[in-house]
């Protein structure tokens, strides 16, 4: 009968006990030394990864499911630090098409140097126009330094300030595949902050398109110049351009986007840029950046100055 009594059935209930008992003490030792909070952070982690590439809906806010509210101040622009760009043309005498606006002798600059952006924007009125579009303002501002440079004690060659008052309308269509996402205007002021000859400035009326495809984003503009002729840089949109497309793709945690403008016209002013970005994961937030660029306005300053440029640095937001 003893043997009837420890039946398989009897030594699979010991079994569970024993896998119950051992699970309770891995439970307790991972309690203990910590592990489980690893795990947790791990999780957290993956969630980042997964949501690190932002849609257009998340960065605008373009729905109910994404609205964060007014005044909340987020990401617009990449925000990098190149720690090292190095330029094929490095514009030692800057000139304008004035040519009574230059200076006297050329500056002795580096063909090295660093170059930082910083960016932001924030969502000021929502549900605006009978609660079709939101307004925002956004601030964006690009600096080159002269780190490298001791000779000229290491000076800022150039910061350009761009405040923005943009005009977004959430919308939904397809266009060859594309999901179009949002249209908007922008006014927009550009400026280095310098008086002459170096004063450089515009002001613009942009118009935008936003589309989006799985991990694609597509951005294109066109703007027209807003005032005189008769400044410190009249001929500027023949250079830098008239309009402009970003293509923007994420590969998991690395994204590849591609900047282009021209300046709409044939013949002698047809002119424009292309720079190539990609970044890639280093540790959590941060990311290393590389960017390449070719062409006019790199910079304000060198609006109608034509070079190449190499930068290597990290990035904390793409």
């Amino acid at each position: 009968m003893a043997n009837v009594y420890f039946c398989p059935k009897s030594q699979k209930l010991k079994a569970i006990n024993y896998r119950v008992i051992l699970t309770t003490l891995i439970s307790i030792f991972c309690y203990l030394t910590g592990t489980e909070k690893v795990r947790a952070q791990d999780n957290v982690d993956q969630d980042w990864i997964f949501k690190n590439s932002k849609t257009l809906s998340e960065l605008w806010e373009l729905d109910e499911e994404h609205h964060r509210g007014t005044f909340l101040i987020t990401s617009y622009k990449p925000i990098y630090f190149s720690l090292g760009k190095f330029s094929t043309n490095t514009n030692k005498n800057p000139q304008s098409e004035q040519r009574d606006n230059s200076l006297p002798q050329p500056i002795d600059l580096n063909v090295f140097e660093t170059k930082f952006q910083l960016s932001m924007k924030t969502k000021v009125f929502y549900k605006v126009l009978w609660g079709k579009a939101d307004v925002w303002a956004a601030y964006s501002q690009k600096a080159y330094w002269q780190i490298y440079n001791k000779e000229l004690s290491r000076p800022f060659r150039e910061t350009n300030y761009e405040p923005e008052i943009i005009l977004n309308f959430p919308m939904n269509f397809t266009v060859l595949g594309f999901k179009g996402r949002m249209l908007g205007a922008a006014f927009v002021h550009e400026s280095n902050g310098r008086s002459d000859p170096l004063s450089r400035s515009w002001n613009r009326l942009s118009f935008h398109a936003g589309f989006d495809k799985g991990p694609w984003q597509l951005i294109v503009k066109n703007w027209f110049r807003l005032g005189g002729s008769n400044d410190d840089n009249p001929e500027i949109s023949d250079y830098i351009g008239r309009g402009e497309a970003q293509l923007i793709y994420d590969w998991g945690r690395q994204r590849l986007s591609a900047i282009g403008r021209h300046s709409l016209r044939l013949g002698e002013k047809n002119r424009g840029s292309l720079q190539l970005n990609y970044t890639f994961p280093i540790i959590k937030n941060f990311s290393g950046h590389v960017q390449v660029f070719n062409g006019y306005g790199e910079s304000l300053i060198d609006y109608n100055h034509r070079q190449t440029t190499f930068g290597l640095g990290v990035s904390l937001i793409n």
